[in-house]
């Protein structure tokens, strides 16, 4: 493989920056500058169609260079091409891909929402905030409840599960802690978790994708 990812420093991106690191293969980064509104371009927009970043390129893929958007379906793609971070078959695989798409369709977009409105928005929403907070923290009690009786969010191994989670539950401690501080404060098995991930040396590595 040799992937061109296009991205930006929002959690969104960095899941795919820290599965490139663990991966620890070649890879160039094309920033996706969205407060310039670049995901819109004619170049970007041919390779992801929603005109949301991340996507990748694999200029190296068997037949044509192959463009994926979509966090989740890149993160497939790269552990199945890999063989890492990702049961090849059976309980685990299925395990790891529920926890995947659980984030991409809950987690990620209900922590989005309540960004807009608690935080970026100058006009405040009391029933929005008050709905999406409401909502955040109950997804972090699911998290919670699983990281409870298991090392890693898809079970006892790291996955990609846990590459997709962790961008999105760091933000409740830093972007969104004016809202999520006292949900955070209950839950010590999430605590855990983001210590143990947090400290991988190609996590810290991919957080820091795009440098800006």
């Amino acid at each position: 493989m040799m992937i061109n990812l296009y991205t930006w420093a929002t959690p969104n991106g960095r899941k795919i920056s820290i599965m490139l690191e663990e991966l620890g293969i070649d890879y160039a980064v094309s920033p996706v500058d969205l407060g310039k509104l670049a995901q819109f371009s004619a170049e970007f927009s041919a390779i992801s169609p929603n005109n949301k970043i991340p996507a990748i390129v694999d200029t190296a893929a068997e037949s044509a260079p192959l463009a994926i958007f979509e966090s989740g379906a890149i993160l497939t793609y790269l552990a199945d091409q890999s063989g890492q971070f990702l049961a090849a078959h059976g309980q685990a695989r299925y395990n790891a891909l529920a926890w995947l798409h659980w984030q991409t369709s809950s987690l990620g977009p209900m922590f989005g929402q309540l960004g807009f409105f608690a935080v970026r928005s100058q006009e405040k929403a009391p029933l929005a905030i008050t709905r999406f907070t409401e909502e955040a923290d109950r997804l972090l009690t699911v998290l919670e409840t699983q990281l409870a009786s298991h090392s890693y969010v898809a079970g006892e191994d790291y996955s990609i599960a846990d590459i997709a989670c962790y961008p999105w539950v760091l933000a409740a401690t830093t972007y969104l802690k004016t809202v999520l501080e006292d949900s955070l404060a209950t839950k010590p098995s999430i605590q855990r978790w983001l210590q143990v991930v947090g400290d991988r040396p190609a996590v810290k590595r991919g957080m820091a994708i795009p440098k800006l």
